[in-house]
């Protein structure tokens, strides 16, 4: 295999991380950005330098904030600025990561990644996106929002998670790979080898942090996607690709 010079937005991230370490374990050339290493992708700082000579992006940049209207502002000026100092650079390829159901959703960080997935694939850069489903990784962070008067409350979700290592590999192949997504075939996706319960998900996570804290189901009338979250909508499609470890077996290994 041809080694590429990589660069990664996002690169300290729960994802881009793993990235990282995934394309430097095949022998390419990685440049990291992210704040801490110099670069900002708003503000563009550093950003013609590092992608100097760079072949491909993987775009796993998140935003500081939950909100709607901050979250669709800074992937709208990430995703522009990647794309206009890419293409100054020479950039053949962006690969972004993004969610599996967001097309089916109506409000929050949600819809500004179905914007960053919209202004990826509009840019002068031919792009690539892999919808994931919800990470291992998400689970106690949204447990650690949940927390009410003595209790842990999560939403009601059917989901099928999947590792932030294992996202990343597919990231890293689809950035390496001169394969193209043939016209017209679906989005591809990610997820984990079987169905979840959020709740039971956090229970479990609970047991095995030594937390006695009880852990609650409920759903959150203020959210208009609430009902989707329990009906499935972020089940992944039949032509999703299914890998593991389970969210148990990834748990295990972590504790």
């Amino acid at each position: 295999m041809q080694a590429n010079k990589i660069a990664v937005a996002g690169a300290t991230g729960r994802v881009g991380r793993h990235v990282v370490d995934v394309l430097e374990a095949s022998g390419h050339e990685v440049v990291a950005i992210a704040r801490s290493r110099g670069v900002d992708v708003i503000t563009g700082d550093g950003l013609a330098d590092a992608l100097d000579g760079v072949t491909s992006i993987v775009d796993a940049a998140t935003g500081p904030s939950p909100d709607e209207r901050e979250a669709t502002e800074f992937f709208a000026t990430a995703t522009r600025n990647l794309q206009e100092a890419g293409q100054r650079a020479g950039v053949r390829r962006i690969v972004v990561v993004s969610i599996i159901g967001i097309d089916k959703l109506t409000a929050g960080y949600n819809v500004a990644k179905l914007v960053h997935e919209h202004a990826t694939l509009a840019g002068p850069i031919p792009a690539r996106v892999l919808r994931a489903a919800q990470f291992h990784e998400f689970v106690g962070q949204l447990m650690d929002w949940g927390r009410r008067n003595g209790s842990i409350h999560v939403p009601q979700m059917r989901t099928q998670p999947v590792a932030a290592r294992t996202v990343a590999e597919a990231l890293a192949d689809l950035a390496t790979s001169d394969d193209a997504d043939a016209p017209g075939a679906p989005i591809p996706e990610i997820a984990g080898p079987r169905e979840e319960r959020l709740v039971e998900l956090a229970k479990l996570y609970a047991a095995r942090r030594g937390e006695a804290t009880p852990v609650e189901e409920v759903l959150d009338a203020a959210n208009p996607d609430d009902e989707l979250f329990a009906g499935g909508a972020l089940l992944p499609s039949p032509h999703a690709t299914l890998a593991g470890p389970t969210f148990a077996e990834w748990l295990a290994a972590t504790s």
